[in-house]
């Protein structure tokens, strides 16, 4: 493919930055990768009272976050010149007039037409008219409302789109010449900024047969098109609050890792041909960055929905938690301990070293640190649950009794987990009729506070010896 490619991705500073808009990045992106070509961040901030120069920061620090370097910067507030330019052209050409009309007027010709189940449309008797006041004025371009033309385009993804010219009407260019709308910036950016290929959501296909008209009366190169499948929640409805976190920056507090957010959502809608071949034994749907930018294809993008499985998702940061060497878990892992624990830990602890694996068996996401707060504080728990099915409390504390003593009698600089299976499992067979769990229940629960944890005798392994008997004190004096 040519090496002239040129995307970009366009957000609008009015909230943080979307996962939709996240997967349609790197989509572009990875376009770009692939052929040599140059990636674009866009900020559409002509919207003055929506836009927040504190969204604007968020959208770069998310997509910095995930990797998603972009080559050229642009906003539109910086560039209301270059329009004004633009929109003068269309005026003095005879392509585009000023409208009068009210917003109500518009409001109400709008509501008719939806009811009959028309597409809104104006067709505006001002465009024959010379102006005699431009300031309460918009300008539109001129579109023929007897056209018999349809409008189409080659779309990389769905094939052929096809549109009625006279489906559309006068089109809103902009509210003054100092004021451009969206679809009119739009096209001036990816003329000015020779986009080649505009990949986005299918949610703009309404927009491109204007977009297309637009260009037209410029006089301009009409780029490519591909228009991505939405995404959607659990329940094939469009993805929104109620199916979890939207934003980017929700993802990154949980605890997901950028690169598992990439290999994610690059399979929101796109899967590799049948005949590549994975390297080093890694599960199918495992891809690296790098093997990435080697194989995506626009033709693989599917047309139909993709569905958000935050069980999917969940499964993915797993297991490259559980695969990320231990300098590299100890330096992801230290933010988290301190956010959800408190606990500050050196990244270069020990302690942290022996603890490594007995976490990442568990964790979906690094937040995940607060089920394993017991392995840097004292736990704290009700009395109640260290009850174990209708053993009553004195057994309980008995049992407690018996295991301290058992421990106590260990060197633990011998520590060796098959002789203390076997002393607490006798305990169990000798004392309580071979119920395991009087002996196994109590212990991890006087050691975690939890119902749920890692074997007791792998946590026995890890925590100091005076540690597991001062818990073990607390818990008998319950």
């Amino acid at each position: 493919m040519s090496n002239h490619i040129r995307v970009r991705i366009a957000p609008s500073p009015t909230g943080p930055l979307h996962i939709g808009t996240a997967r349609t990045s790197l989509f572009n992106w990875l376009f770009a990768k692939k052929n040599n070509g140059i990636f674009v961040l866009r900020i559409e901030d002509t919207d003055l009272e929506r836009s927040n120069s504190k969204f604007e920061e968020d959208i770069k620090n998310s997509l910095d976050w995930l990797g998603l370097e972009w080559d050229e910067f642009y906003k539109q507030s910086e560039r209301l010149d270059i329009y004004k330019k633009y929109l003068q052209k269309l005026l003095d050409e005879k392509k585009a007039f000023w409208c009068f009309h009210s917003i109500e007027k518009l409001k109400k010709e709008s509501d008719e037409q939806m009811k009959r189940k028309e597409a809104p449309r104006h067709i505006c008797e001002h465009k024959y008219k010379e102006p005699t006041d431009k300031n309460n004025g918009i300008i539109r371009l001129k579109v023929d409302e007897n056209s018999t033309r349809t409008i189409h385009f080659n779309d990389i993804i769905r094939g052929t789109v096809e549109w009625q010219e006279k489906l559309i009407g006068d089109l809103s260019l902009a509210k003054n010449l100092d004021a451009p709308l969206y679809n009119f910036a739009v096209v001036v950016d990816d003329h000015e900024t020779k986009i080649s290929h505009v990949i986005r959501g299918e949610d703009h296909i309404s927009n491109t047969p204007k977009q297309i008209l637009i260009q037209e009366a410029l006089g301009i190169k009409i780029p490519q098109y591909a228009h991505l499948p939405l995404i959607l929640g659990s329940d094939r409805t469009k993805l929104s609050k109620r199916h979890g976190a939207e934003s980017v920056q929700e993802y990154m507090d949980m605890g997901y890792l950028p690169e598992v957010m990439i290999n994610f959502m690059t399979l929101l809608g796109w899967h590799p041909p049948k005949d590549i071949k994975k390297k080093g034994g890694k599960p199918e749907d495992i891809f690296t960055v790098s093997e990435l930018t080697e194989i995506f294809e626009l033709k693989d993008v599917q047309k139909s929905p993709a569905v958000f499985d935050i069980k999917k998702l969940n499964w993915v940061n797993g297991y490259y938690i559980h695969q990320l060497p231990p300098e590299q878990f100890k330096a992801v892992i230290a933010p988290f301990i301190l956010k959800e624990i408190g606990e500050k830990i050196e990244v270069k602890s020990e302690y942290l070293d022996k603890i490594r694996h007995l976490m990442t068996e568990r964790m979906k996401k690094l937040s995940d640190i607060k089920n394993f707060d017991y392995f840097f504080k004292e736990p704290e728990y009700d009395r109640g649950l260290l009850n174990w099915k209708n053993i009553s409390a004195v057994e309980i504390k008995k049992s407690l009794t018996l295991v301290k003593e058992a421990l106590e009698s260990i060197d633990w600089n011998f520590f060796d987990k098959n002789y203390i299976k076997k002393k607490l499992d006798d305990l169990a067979k000798d004392k309580f009729n071979g119920d395991r769990g009087a002996v196994y229940w109590p212990l991890r629960v006087s050691l975690t506070g939890k119902q749920g944890s890692p074997n007791p005798i792998d946590i026995l392994s890890v925590l100091p010896k005076e540690t597991v008997i001062e818990r073990l004190n607390k818990a008998i004096g319950k």
